[in-house]
């Protein structure tokens, strides 16, 4: 992690790490213990908190901030896979098979996140078997959000599955769950979260304009009809 880095604050931490599902199994002694033994730091948009390949040593908890998951091909191609936001964690991954970071993280807004090492968190599983319980949930929840992506790619077509990821950025990352702004996330990143090209989704984004389901200003969209978005989701 880079020198920009604030102090570590383990009462602000903990009081983070107490919102999020795989930690507050802990308990708040537990999650007071589990700040004090990992670091926090902050980063600048556009910073990578770890690169694709890397070792895998620490589970990682967003506490503020947006980050982009990006994975890069043999040919040196980037692709966003996924977006994430205050309280949700990534790495996790890596912890299990000791395999390198499949994927980077880089953040999208200025980013607070803190890691615990892998050490700490097998000795907290042993000490708290929920806190195991938890952990396979959350991989649960990851392997049904893939199947999902798999499935809208079979199912939806382009506008559905757009107008599909921007109820899910706003209802996480957006404002009153109407506004989603983008900044850090260019047409290109939603085009591999969709899965198609930048040209095809700037077509398919102008569409959802001209029906006036969202409106576009730079890279804030605002959603006007989430009623309709929802029906041409498939939600």
């Amino acid at each position: 992690m880079n020198a920009r880095s604030g102090p570590h604050d383990a009462e602000r931490v903990a009081a983070v790490l107490s919102e999020i599902p795989l930690f507050r199994v802990l308990g708040e002694d537990g999650i007071r213990d589990t700040a004090r033994a990992g670091l926090s730091r902050r980063y600048r948009p556009g910073e990578i908190i770890f690169h694709q390949g890397d070792p895998g040593e620490s589970l990682f908890a967003l506490l503020d901030g947006l980050v982009k998951v990006v994975f890069t091909t043999e040919h040196g191609a980037e692709i966003v896979l996924n977006m994430l936001g205050r309280g949700d964690t990534f790495g996790e991954m890596a912890l299990l098979d000791g395999s390198p970071r499949s994927a980077s993280i880089v953040t999208a807004r200025p980013a607070w996140v803190f890691a615990l090492p892998r050490a700490r968190l097998l000795e907290l599983m042993r000490e708290h078997p929920g806190l195991a319980d938890e952990f396979l949930r959350l991989l649960g929840r990851m392997v049904r959000r893939l199947t999902g992506q798999a499935a809208d790619l079979a199912y939806l077509d382009l506008g559905g599955r757009l107008a599909k990821l921007l109820l899910r950025l706003a209802d996480k990352h957006g404002h009153h769950g109407e506004v989603v702004e983008l900044p850090g996330l260019t047409q290109s990143d939603l085009a591999a979260l969709v899965g198609a090209t930048r040209p095809a989704v700037n077509r398919a984004l102008q569409s959802l304009v001209s029906r006036k389901l969202i409106a576009v200003h730079g890279r804030t969209i605002t959603l006007l009809d989430v009623a309709a978005l929802r029906k041409r989701g498939g939600l």
